[in-house]
């Protein structure tokens, strides 16, 4: 196995543009970043291994607060060769320490949900670079704290939104500024994804195996799965969010102005325990998340987008992405394209393949060989190579914090409109009116993509 995808392999085994103010001094040497880690479980592990590959990368330090973490990626990095890093654990405040590290020029924060706001905002005090994990924060105002303190301290803040770089989404981007889809009229995408083997296990294996959750259970069943008991809304938005927000040119010349949710009921998580333990007590808890939520966007320009989140029944893996507008459409669900006048037949898809091999995006052309191995189908690769290249660099990240935080924001938002009865929640605009004279260089070459 080459070396590349023998690392990521192990790594994963293991855990089983508006730019801002400069203003921060770097440590390390032009062209190396040296780089923090904030939470080493499953996704953590994957980005150390995307950093023991490269050699502009400096792992310096870790932090966690599970003993168990810390040792798997301790002898991960030992066996890589790379010298060995500092570590900081105790409690929930153990991060604070490794960001008074002053030779670290940028974390990545890889923790629980309720965490990612506190110590992304400590970060960029700390003038550090901050590439943290969906989601941003739990509270809109949160996600405002989030862009006034990357303002403030001209740190830059991105969401690792890897799906923003999944090849097929970004063929379709391409598609869509070649103007084959013609003037984009409705847009869709969301996370459909059956999570129950993430949401419940044995306490021994990291999915399935069992129905436990929380204390008793181990990697995210021990902290995502109350989210599932105690909030109704889309708490994941930004799988479908970020790539629908490429496409409509969100906050670089269009913006989301409000939005509203509606919810199922929630019958999934429930059935799910009770068929792999007859009456057991997690099947008789009372899950707020419906099974399946919507979330219709409106936009500045006149389109529509529509989210879903759908975790908690028996389904095959699919974000639904659909792309449609007056000359054609895409739709990943029906792995296909139609473009009119162009199609092979009248009113007949062609295969999706067809177009994304002609039109596969530049990026992918040139980083294939490099994103082998890499997590996601190589989407990993190509969402760290943006983050680091940004600071190597000194320069705003492809996402951005006004980006990051859009996409995450509705959460909160939906949230607010299921607890008042799919009352319509005006969107914030968190460039406060840039949007009209921002520009959407996403993917645009790649001097950090």
């Amino acid at each position: 196995m080459k070396r590349r995808s023998f690392i990521r392999q192990s790594a994963v085994a293991a855990a089983s543009v508006a730019m801002l103010p400069t203003g921060s001094l770097f440590a390390s040497a032009p062209g190396k970043v040296k780089l923090g880690y904030i939470g080493v479980g499953v996704r953590g592990m994957s980005h150390i291994s995307e950093g023991l590959l490269r050699d502009d990368v400096e792992i310096v330090a870790i932090c966690d607060t599970q003993e168990s973490s810390l040792k798997i990626c301790r002898e991960f990095i030992a066996k890589s060769g790379r010298p060995k890093v500092k570590e900081y654990t105790g409690g929930p405040d153990a991060y604070k320490h490794l960001l008074d590290h002053e030779d670290i020029d940028a974390v990545i924060i890889a923790t629980p949900w309720q965490f990612h706001y506190q110590q992304s905002v400590d970060a960029m005090q700390a003038g550090k670079y901050v590439g943290c994990e969906v989601i941003a924060g739990l509270t809109v105002e949160e996600h405002w704290d989030i862009v006034k303190t990357s303002e403030l301290t001209g740190m830059p803040y991105m969401t690792l939104e890897n799906v923003c770089y999944r090849r097929d989404v970004m063929a379709a981007l391409n598609m869509v500024r070649q103007g084959l889809f013609g003037e984009l009229v409705h847009i869709e995408g969301g996370y459909q994804h059956n999570l129950r083997a993430v949401l419940f296990n044995n306490g021994k294996q990291i999915h399935g195996g069992g129905v436990e959750f929380g204390p008793n259970a181990i990697s995210e069943a021990q902290w995502r799965t109350q989210f599932n008991i105690d909030v109704d809304g889309d708490i994941y938005p930004t799988h479908g969010a970020g790539p629908c927000m490429h496409y409509a040119n969100i906050n670089a010349g269009n913006r989301f102005t409000n939005l509203v949710s509606f919810s199922s009921k929630s019958r999934g998580l429930a059935a799910y325990v009770q068929e792999l333990s007859p009456g057991h007590k997690n099947s008789k808890i009372n899950y707020k998340n419906g099974d399946v939520t919507t979330t219709m966007l409106n936009c500045a320009n006149g389109e529509t987008v529509l989210l879903s989140h759908d975790t908690h029944l028996p389904r095959p893996y699919s974000l639904g992405f659909r792309v449609q507008g007056t000359k054609g459409i895409w739709m990943d669900v029906a792995n296909g394209i139609y473009i009119d006048h162009q199609a092979k037949e009248d009113d007949v898809w062609d295969p999706a393949k067809l177009w994304f091999d002609k039109y596969d995006h530049p990026l992918w052309k040139k980083y294939e060989k490099l994103s082998e191995g890499a997590g996601h189908d190589g989407m990993d690769w190509f969402v760290f190579n943006a983050f680091i290249e940004a600071v190597k660099q000194k320069r705003q990240t492809p996402i951005d914090v006004y980006d990051s935080v859009t996409m995450s924001v509705i959460a909160p938002l939906s949230v607010n409109s299921l607890k008042s009865g799919n009352s319509l929640q005006d969107f914030p605009d968190f460039t406060k009116g840039k949007w009209k004279e921002r520009k959407n260089n996403f993917a645009l070459d790649d001097s950090g993509f």
